[in-house]
């Protein structure tokens, strides 16, 4: 068995868990999540607890009762705290600005780049080169960073672009002649 499914899920006060047909929904005060449970794991509910377990002995089996916990454990804290991504916009010029669900990002392309954020996803500018974008769904926040990072990512010269506001970038040497 995975060494981190045998690690029980504290529930918060304030969180409920429901375990039906195949899926598990998790209700906190910040939103509902729901997510299908693979046929190879086994979620059992235990008072203010839940455990993962593999049914089985395949090696299938014991992996996916690790990825379930931890899929779990991320629901749980979702719908408590929440997850954000932060990201830095770097370049002369480069801006970004939250209208409602959009946002409107220059990044010297002749044209304005506007994304449409999906819904459950809050995106906030606290300055026009930072980029606040925050969920209940872990998974979500970090695809949609990952797609607005991939309008311009960083170059390896300058280090212009849009990265991760924790990414570091090792910029290379000029070529001499």
């Amino acid at each position: 068995m995975s060494r981190i499914a045998k690690n029980p899920i504290a529930l918060p006060k304030g969180v409920e868990v429901t375990l039906a047909a195949g899926t598990v929904s998790v209700k906190g005060p910040l939103g509902i999540l729901a997510r299908r449970l693979d046929p190879n794991v086994e979620v059992a509910k235990d008072g203010d607890r839940l455990q993962c377990r593999a049914l089985g002995n395949s090696r299938q089996a014991r992996a996916m009762s690790g990825t379930m916990r931890a899929l779990l454990a991320n629901m749980v804290a979702g719908v408590t705290k929440g997850f954000e991504r932060r990201l830095a916009l770097v370049g002369v010029g480069y801006r970004a600005q939250a209208q409602g669900d959009k946002l409107n990002l220059s990044l010297g392309f002749s044209h304005p780049v506007v994304h449409q954020m999906p819904k459950g996803i809050k995106v906030a500018t606290p300055s026009q080169t930072e980029i606040v974008i925050s969920g209940v769904d872990r998974q979500l926040v970090g695809q949609i960073a990952a797609e607005i990072r991939d309008r311009k990512p960083p170059e390896p010269y300058k280090g212009k672009g849009v990265r991760y506001a924790t990414e570091v970038i090792v910029l290379k040497e000029t070529k001499k002649k």
